[in-house]
C-alpha cells in the first residue's frame, strides 16, 4: 500500500462526477463477474434534476484520494420518506467502492460525520441511493454475475464495513431456478384449479397502454409492500421516471396482472437479464452502442430472466388465494419465457430474509439461494 495519507474531498464539479462514476472501472477491471453499468444511468441516478428521488431527499458524494489518485468513493443521504416510513433519525450511505481498508474507513467516517451534522442518529448502508435502486452489500454469490439492477461487490468490503462498527440490519436474498424443466404436482393442481375458477383472470399487460398499466402496477406495489421492512413509497414523479426507464425492457408476455372479480389484486414483473445484453458495451452507449442495444432489445433472448417485483393486495396476504395467484402468474410467465425468449433460468428477488409469504413462493422445487445482500446499521 502507498504510505501517503488518504484525503477525502466532496464531489463538486462535472469532472468530479465523472471521476466518481468511472472509479468502478478501476475497482473491477479484473473481475470477470462484474457487469459495467451504463454510465448514463449512473450519472442520472446521482444528478438532482434528473432523478426525482432528490425531490424528497438530499445527498453528498465524496472521493477518496491518495497521491492524487482516486482510491474510493461514497455517498451519504437523508431521505424525508425514510424519516417518515422507516424511522426518524435514520440516515443512509451508499455508492461505496474502495481499493483498500484505509480508504474505506476514511470514507465511512466522513459519511457518518455528515449524517450526524444532518441530525441523524442511525447510519444505515450500503443503499445506493434508495431501497428501490441497489440496496445491500453482496456477501454471497461473488463468482456469478448479478442480474439486471442488482449489485456486485468485492468480498473484502464486508470486513471493512464491520470493522467500522456496523452490524446486520437485514439480509436480502435472491433465488435461482431452472425454468426449462420445472413441475410440481401439488402446485400444478393449484394452478389448474385457478384456471377453472371464473372469478380469476391472469392477463398480460398491454404495452400500448404503458402509462396506464405502469401506474396500475406501481400503485399496487406501493399498497402491497407498505408493511415491509425498509419500505418507502414511490412518489408520482418516481413512478413516471421508473416507468420511462423500464419501458424498453418491458414485454407484454413477461408482465402479468391477476384480477379477482375484475379487480387487479396482484402482479408479477419479469424482465430479461439486461446485463447479458450490455456487458460488452463497457458502460458506453455512444456513439454506436445504443444502436446495438436497441437491436438486441427488439427481441431479446437471454439465458436468465429476473422477477424484481411481485405484489399481492394486502387484503389477500397470508391467504391460499394469494399463493394460487402467485403460482399462476409464475407458470404462465414461465411458459412464455422459455418458448418466446429462450430463457433457461429464472431469478426471484430480492426478498427480505424474514418475508415468509414471499419466501414460500420463491422456494420453489429446485430453487436455491444464489446471492445474498446485507444492509448494515450503526448508532451514531
Amino acid at each position: 500500500m502507498n504510505s501517503s495519507a488518504v484525503t477525502i474531498r466532496p464531489v463538486l464539479t462535472k469532472k468530479d462526477r465523472k471521476a466518481f462514476v468511472d472509479f468502478a472501472w478501476d475497482v473491477y477491471k479484473v473481475d470477470p463477474a462484474w457487469v459495467p453499468p451504463l454510465k448514463d444511468e449512473v450519472h442520472g441516478l446521482i444528478t438532482p434534476g434528473k432523478n426525482p428521488w432528490f425531490e424528497h431527499a438530499r445527498a453528498q458524494l465524496w472521493l477518496a484520494e491518495r497521491g492524487g489518485k482516486v482510491v474510493g468513493r461514497i455517498s451519504a443521504q437523508v431521505d424525508e420518506l425514510v424519516q417518515e416510513h422507516m424511522a426518524k433519525g435514520t440516515g443512509q450511505w451508499g455508492m461505496f467502492e474502495a481499493l483498500d481498508g484505509e480508504a474505506a474507513a476514511a470514507l465511512i467516517a466522513t459519511a457518518e460525520d455528515w449524517l450526524r451534522a444532518q441530525g441523524m442518529k442511525t447510519s444505515m448502508g450500503p443503499i445506493s441511493l434508495s431501497i428501490w435502486d441497489e440496496p445491500g452489500l453482496e456477501i454471497e454469490g461473488f463468482a456469478e454475475s448479478p442480474t439486471a439492477m442488482m449489485g456486485h461487490h468485492r468480498p473484502e468490503y464486508q470486513s471493512w464495513i464491520e470493522a467500522a462498527g456496523y452490524g446486520k440490519a437485514k439480509d436480502l436474498i435472491t433465488y435461482a431456478l431452472n425454468i426449462e424443466h420445472w413441475e410440481d404436482p401439488m402446485i400444478d393442481r393449484l394452478i389448474a384449479t385457478g384456471e377453472r375458477n371464473p372469478r380469476i383472470r391472469i392477463r398480460e399487460i398491454d404495452k400500448s397502454k404503458f402509462a396506464e398499466e405502469s401506474r396500475l402496477i406501481l400503485n399496487l406495489l406501493n399498497e402491497a409492500w407498505s408493511d415491509n421492512w425498509g419500505y418507502v413509497p414511490l412518489t408520482e414523479s418516481e413512478i413516471a421516471y421508473a416507468g420511462k426507464k423500464l419501458k424498453p425492457i418491458i414485454f407484454n408476455e413477461l408482465v402479468r396482472v391477476a384480477e379477482l372479480d375484475g379487480e387487479p389484486v396482484a402482479f408479477m414483473l419479469t424482465i430479461p437479464d439486461i446485463n447479458e445484453l450490455t456487458k460488452d458495451l463497457n458502460g458506453e452507449l455512444f456513439p454506436f452502442n445504443f444502436i446495438k442495444l436497441l437491436w438486441r432489445l427488439r427481441k431479446p433472448r437471454t439465458r436468465r430472466l429476473r422477477v424484481p417485483l411481485m405484489g399481492v393486495a394486502k387484503k389477500l396476504h397470508g391467504s391460499r388465494l394469494a399463493s394460487q395467484l402467485a403460482f399462476m402468474m409464475i407458470e404462465f410467465t414461465r411458459r412464455d419465457a422459455v418458448t418466446k425468449f429462450g430463457a433457461k433460468e429464472g431469478e426471484f428477488g430480492w426478498i427480505l430474509e424474514d418475508n415468509k409469504g414471499m419466501l414460500s413462493i420463491a422456494q420453489l422445487p429446485g430453487a436455491s439461494v444464489n446471492h445474498r445482500y446485507r444492509i448494515y446499521e450503526k448508532a451514531l
